[in-house]
């Protein structure tokens, strides 16, 4: 069965105040483009194109403007509400309930607020999304393991703990905020009971996977870029590592419409259209030069 895809682009943002006050964080310019346009590119390069977004009551609206039904981008979209933020693994739960997870489907989950890229990355993606049992994860070295989810691993490179934000972490692998999981996964997400802060956390989740011997990882090596976006500083390094990025090599990150063309999922006429539609923007600019 296809893998499905999952958004989580609720929460406050309130690390990102005043800017957020009034719009949600995940609808904020990176660079060129709305911050949500790079977890969405992520599911789009996995293959996955049947894809739910959880957001806020006020923001959903805003959300639906931007990207209505996905066919556009020859994606099925889909929308739902997370009235307050009570954890990560609150997305399966709320997927299940709208009935966009049956149960019987494989999904992935990226947060909003994540960036990455690489030359190798859909490598690691398309390593993920074929494997139909357990879960995988990503590690990703960084200097402040104590910020972030953090894995410790044997000497065969097999996940034997996960933390979050520890105190005296085991290594300096921090999990990204996308994962990738076999059915099983809703079950699992019910079964869970609240934290002492009162969420149901990602990492307990994925303990359980660590615990039936199904947790896989996915090592993103020097190459590879991930940025989380929360606060104002990462929020100005992503927009100008993306800028630099784009202006030395030509060519954009993230470009949904690039990749549904590229992938045969949206043909010319769709491809015209989409350019009209962004009239004489620079991103539009680019989308006609790729269109010859």
């Amino acid at each position: 069965m296809q893998r499905k895809g999952i958004i989580l682009a609720g929460g406050s943002g309130t690390r990102l105040y005043p800017l957020t006050i009034a719009v949600s964080k995940q609808l904020m310019p990176v660079y060129d483009k709305p911050m949500i346009y790079y977890p969405l590119s992520v599911l789009m390069l996995a293959g996955i194109r049947e894809i739910l977004i959880i957001s806020t009551p006020t923001d959903l609206p805003n959300f639906e403007k931007l990207l209505g039904d996905g066919s556009s981008l020859g994606l099925k979209l889909s929308y739902a509400e997370q009235p307050s933020p009570d954890g990560l693994a609150q997305a399966f739960t709320i997927a299940a309930d709208v009935d966009f997870l049956s149960g019987n489907e494989p999904s992935a989950l990226i947060l909003g607020d994540n960036l990455f890229y690489g030359h190798d990355f859909a490598d690691s993606l398309s390593q993920a999304d074929q494997r139909t049992q357990g879960s995988t994860i990503f590690g990703y070295h960084v200097s402040n393991p104590t910020s972030y989810g953090v894995a410790e691993f044997n000497q065969e490179g097999k996940v034997v703990s996960l933390e979050e934000k520890p105190a005296q972490p085991k290594s300096n692998y921090a999990v990204p905020g996308l994962y990738f999981y076999d059915a099983d996964v809703v079950g699992l997400a019910r079964d869970l009971k609240p934290s002492p802060r009162g969420e149901l956390e990602i990492t307990d989740l994925n303990r359980l996977y660590l615990e039936r011997g199904d947790l896989h990882v996915e090592l993103l090596g020097r190459g590879t870029a991930w940025l989380d976006t929360g606060t104002h500083d990462s929020l100005l390094q992503a927009a100008q590592f993306v800028e630099v990025l784009e202006n030395r090599t030509g060519l954009k990150i993230a470009c949904l419409e690039e990749i549904a063309w590229k992938k045969g999922w949206i043909n010319d006429a769709q491809m015209d259209a989409n350019i009209a539609q962004l009239g004489k923007s620079s991103y539009g600019a680019y989308l006609s030069r790729l269109r010859g």
